[in-house]
């Protein structure tokens, strides 16, 4: 029988679903190989409870603190006493610990975004974008891409009013940069021009695991040199990276940004370095179970 002592120190994911979630896993890994008393929990909370479940969290004294996942990463930031730079630059956060001001938060979500895409040969000051969906991921991937100097970033989504409010959000943050803001409707032209598409919507995972943004004849119309990259990491190949794999696409799931953002996180609530090789180590062999 598992036995967690009452001073055992407390850490989480907080999203909705959360049952896809392999963070657990990852942190868990890294907490035993570090050889510290502490347990990392998935928590469901529908979004409409985030604040009163982040009110109880603060009352737990030896809950240190957690991670945000869709669709909480914006909500977020109106409950937090200090917000980090870039957080505040990205407009999201996905990454909160407590101190002895209250909760502040940070996001790391865009350091892992970035994390596989040097390993790629591509001039990224040549590399148009296409990013599928408009919520907090969103916000760091556009983040990402202004530092790889991508000189064009388009985003579409299916809520015109959340659009127009994506835009004016990150026009309010962000200065000289090419961002435009499109229907779900306009993506077939948009296609033809991608180099690097991403989606950052839930479509492929858990109850749409089978399920895909874009349909084969929409992949078809990228350039033989596109890059399809889902930050979705479990399935490790979603329908979508099926479908560009069919195409003979480049493709990149989320597993290695989960990783980076992952130790990120461990890092800034822990103040020492993760074992990122053991995290990546529990998230293999997880997938390979899966």
């Amino acid at each position: 029988m598992l036995h967690i002592p009452a001073n055992t120190k407390l850490l989480a994911v907080i999203g909705a679903p959360i049952s896809h979630s392999l963070s657990p896993i990852m942190h868990n890994a890294a907490i035993a190989h570090l050889g510290l008393d502490y347990t990392y929990l998935p928590l469901e909370v529908e979004i409409q409870n985030l604040a009163s479940a982040v009110e109880g969290l603060a009352t737990i004294k030896n809950f240190v603190g957690f991670n945000l996942t869709i669709p909480h990463k914006q909500e977020i930031m109106p409950l937090l006493r200090e917000i980090s730079t870039i957080a505040q630059t990205v407009g999201a956060v996905n990454t909160v610990k407590r101190t002895e001001k209250g909760w502040i938060g940070t996001n790391t979500d865009v350091a892992g975004f970035l994390a596989p895409l040097p390993k790629l040969n591509r001039d990224w000051q040549k590399t148009a974008v296409l990013i599928l969906g408009n919520g907090g991921a969103a916000r760091a991937v556009v983040v990402g891409c202004l530092e790889l100097g991508c000189p064009m970033i388009h985003v579409v989504g299916r809520d015109q009013t959340k659009l127009q409010q994506f835009q004016q959000q990150v026009n309010a943050q962000m200065r000289g940069y090419n961002l435009r803001v499109h229907p779900w409707a306009s993506l077939d032209t948009l296609l033809e021009f991608a180099g690097l598409v991403v989606n950052t919507t839930p479509l492929g995972m858990g109850k749409d695991v089978l399920g895909s943004p874009l349909t084969s004849s929409q992949i078809a119309k990228l350039p033989p040199q596109a890059i399809v990259y889902d930050l979705i990491y479990n399935p490790r190949q979603t329908k979508l990276l099926q479908l560009a794999k069919e195409q003979g696409l480049a493709e990149i799931n989320g597993l290695e940004m989960l990783l980076h953002q992952g130790a990120l996180a461990l890092e800034f609530w822990l103040d020492i370095p993760a074992p990122i090789k053991i995290m990546q180590l529990a998230l293999e062999n997880a997938l390979t179970r899966a």
